[in-house]
């Protein structure tokens, strides 16, 4: 038996006028997605617990299987372990954003206006990382280059006891009224602000603008925790996995948990990513006896984020044509027998383009065992209200794996 799980972060969404009515999921054409609801099991689950900030790093340790109220210790971390960090018990790490601030005055007036800085490549991120670890490298502060606008911190000996803010959560929003606090949190405040200085004048930056680009004209530290202490999955679940994503928490949380990560050339964590190679990453690993592929896509969030719904739709489109359809193809090819399970990780609605806490629709799919075929079972949520609920991720990958 194969095991696909496949995660369309943040396309879970809310009825919307300009649907008539319906969401995202409701109102694209995923052919491919809805003939194995229609033949499989539907349902919704809530991935994130009750008390939560409804991150990324909460969902997917749920929908991993992992309870995240005994095993969450922070976004950052994980993200670091898939940089290659090396984490000592008392090393706290942190998120470092590149992101596009603009306005005039103090830092404290300036508005955040995106928290990617354009979708900036790593090549010219690398550059103003460089830029930032000589001006505030220590020998207790280290930044560690990531994807993109994601990069990483690291405090010896640190505390984790701040509060700090997502910057997805505060786009259009005045600087000054999510700064760093808490106890010993000056420091980080004080590189945020230092780093505009730093960073509006790097001549990646003045390229960018030349281009019409948005500048990574600031750092922004936020999602600090310690390396959490993961239950191999093959502990768990007797599966032996990979994850294919772009994005280095899900890599970070699959190599905590004994999972490969598995690199694809050209995957960007955006709409524009290389869909094709993530299928053929997907095929060679179940090729190569891999029972899991835990395979991310990023792009319904960065489109909900940009608040692009028509770029949300096609992105989710997209998906059901150049993942779902080519890996269906390539099982009732191979005459594996196999799983499938499909779900967002947690909403990211259009309305307020930041992550929501509450409960999202998924598909399940046995080839061993299909249904007899209903068109009213889809991957949506009118849909899924109808079917089986999950209080928690865990217990859905729990009978994911080990229904028989």
């Amino acid at each position: 038996m194969k095991y696909l799980i496949l995660v369309t972060d943040g396309a879970g969404d809310e009825p919307m006028e300009a649907l008539g009515g319906k969401t995202p999921l409701e109102a694209a054409n995923l052919k491919n997605i809805n003939s194995l609801a229609a033949r499989g099991t539907v349902g919704m689950v809530n991935t994130i617990p009750e008390g939560m900030a409804p991150g990324s790093d909460a969902a997917n340790l749920s929908v991993m299987g992992y309870d995240p109220k005994i095993y969450h210790t922070g976004r950052s971390p994980l993200e670091a372990v898939s940089m290659g960090v090396e984490l000592s018990p008392t090393d706290v790490a942190f998120r470092c954003n590149l992101v596009t601030l603009k306005g005039e005055g103090d830092y404290e007036d300036l508005t955040i206006v995106d928290h990617s800085a354009g979708d900036i490549t790593t090549e010219e991120a690398a550059e103003l990382l460089k830029a930032i670890n000589e001006a505030f490298s220590t020998d207790k502060i280290h930044f560690y280059t990531g994807f993109s606008y994601r990069h990483a911190m690291v405090v010896q000996d640190g505390s984790a006891d701040y509060e700090l803010t997502p910057p997805h959560d505060v786009l259009d929003q005045r600087v000054g009224d999510h700064l760093p606090r808490g106890a010993g949190s000056e420091f980080i405040k004080d590189m945020m602000k230092e780093s505009y200085k730093l960073l509006s004048q790097h001549p990646v930056n003045q390229a960018r603008v030349k281009k019409g680009l948005n500048p990574a004209n600031s750092i922004w530290i936020w999602g600090q925790g310690r390396k959490p202490n993961l239950t191999p999955m093959y502990d768990k679940y007797k599966v032996k996995g990979v994850t294919v994503s772009a994005v280095d928490l899900i890599k970070g949380i699959g190599l905590c948990a004994g999972l490969k990560a598995v690199a694809v050339e050209g995957a960007t964590g955006t709409i524009d990513t290389n869909y094709e190679g993530k299928v053929a990453a997907a095929i060679q690993s179940f090729e190569e006896g891999y029972d899991l592929v835990f395979l991310h896509l990023e792009g319904p969030d960065e489109c909900s984020h940009q608040g692009d719904l028509a770029g949300k739709i096609r992105s989710l489109e997209l998906i059901d044509e150049k993942i779902v359809g080519p890996l269906v193809e390539y099982f009732n090819r191979s005459g594996e027998n196999y799983r499938f399970l499909m779900l967002p990780d947690h909403q990211t609605p259009i309305r307020i383009r930041t992550h929501l806490g509450e409960p999202v629709p998924f598909v399940m799919y046995d080839s061993t065992d299909q249904k007899e075929e209903d068109p009213s079972r889809t991957f949506a949520e009118t849909s899924g209200k109808k079917g089986l609920n999950f209080d928690n991720g865990y217990e859905l990958t729990d009978f994911f794996f080990k229904k028989k």
